[in-house]
């Protein structure tokens, strides 16, 4: 069950001008907690002006060796326009605050295994990746990555040090490309955006893309469905593409309204207990549960993180939106709880499984 803790803030790095880097301190009574998955991500918390603010943000760090607890983890924050908790983030958080962090979640990830592996990202997306490619080639000798990442400009790319550690390092295993939009590159590919076209043509130039055992794509809304479409397109399947995103514009649109139920209840399983709630008018599932269980796990609430899934037991749901569950998920029987509205009078969900 996801849980809260007030963790100390044991650095603040500036990356570029716009992001940061968070490392907490891992106390070790809840080391166990915090053991994570290469390609998770954390949800933090914070209260301004009596509103709970929640924003999640991906786990860059590798995950220890040999299964070990953590002892610190670091996040990337990039400022966002307006953005209520990236700007508390860059400017007032210091080292000795404490942030309440959430333990954690997340099914974008790869466990080590020998093969070659690629990513696709674009500007923040380079988060989650950088924790996946540094814990699998450390882990795993007969293992290969190709990075291909897309940024603005040379001075705003986020732990930009960091992969070339990597490459240097690494420099028979890790492949690295990189694609400026908004400036030309002394070497390497010319500027510009990595769209659907671009990928397809690009992609088989630069590595054997059938032989690719995973492909990890993350990012804006925009990169991520173009980065999709190039691999399907290369004849790349549906298994073997991983995706998260980042980041979808407020016009993205979402599913077509049905008709609901004029009464219809929810019964949610969570922690261990269950309970059965009237729906009001418009609510979606997850708020009705909020209402009456604020423990419920939430970050984002835009159909992106994925931290309120939860199985449908019964019952009907229509989901507005969805950019977090594969259709693996979905054909299991799960939801996003946060974009979920009954379609039934009754419906049954289970935070636990």
């Amino acid at each position: 069950m996801a849980r809260f803790h007030a963790l100390p803030v044991a650095a603040v790095d500036r990356l570029t001008d716009d992001s940061v880097a968070l490392t907490f301190s891992v106390p070790p009574e809840l080391a166990e907690a915090y053991r994570h998955a290469p390609g998770q991500h954390l949800a933090l918390r914070r209260t301004a002006d009596g509103t709970e603010i929640r924003r999640t943000y991906s786990i860059c760090s590798p995950a220890p060796h040999g299964g070990a607890a953590p002892r610190q983890l670091r996040v990337g924050v990039r400022l966002v326009e307006g953005g209520a908790f990236s700007t508390y983030a860059l400017k007032e958080i210091n080292v000795g605050d404490e942030v309440e962090v959430m333990t954690p979640a997340g099914r974008f990830t790869l466990a080590p295994a020998p093969g070659l592996y690629a990513a696709i990202v674009g500007g923040s997306g380079i988060t989650p990746v950088l924790s996946i490619m540094s814990t699998l080639l450390a882990r795993e000798p007969d293992a290969r990555f190709c990075l291909i990442r897309s940024d603005r400009t040379a001075a705003s790319t986020m732990f930009l040090d960091e992969v070339a550690d990597l490459k240097d390092r690494y420099p028979e295993r890790l492949q690295l490309v990189t694609v400026l939009s908004r400036e030309e590159q002394q070497a390497g590919l010319p500027s510009g955006r990595l769209d659907r076209e671009r990928l397809t043509g690009l992609l088989p130039a630069l590595l054997p893309v059938a032989d690719v055992a995973g492909w990890f794509l993350c990012g804006p809304f925009g990169l991520v469905q173009g980065a999709e479409r190039a691999l399907k397109e290369l004849g790349v399947a549906r298994t073997r593409i991983h995706q998260e995103i980042f980041h979808v514009d407020a016009g993205t649109p979402a599913a077509p309204a049905a008709p609901a139920p004029a009464h219809s209840t929810v019964t949610a399983r969570l922690d261990g207990r269950g309970g059965t709630w009237p729906v009001q008018d418009g609510e979606s599932l997850l708020e009705t549960v909020l209402r009456n269980r604020p423990d419920a796990p939430y970050a984002c609430k835009g159909g992106v993180c994925g931290t309120c899934r939860a199985f449908l037991v019964s019952g009907e749901v229509r989901m507005d939106r969805n950019f977090a569950l594969e259709p693996e998920e979905t054909e299991a029987g799960y939801v996003l709880a946060c974009q979920s509205h009954p379609a039934t009078e009754t419906v049954e969900l289970d935070f636990d499984r």
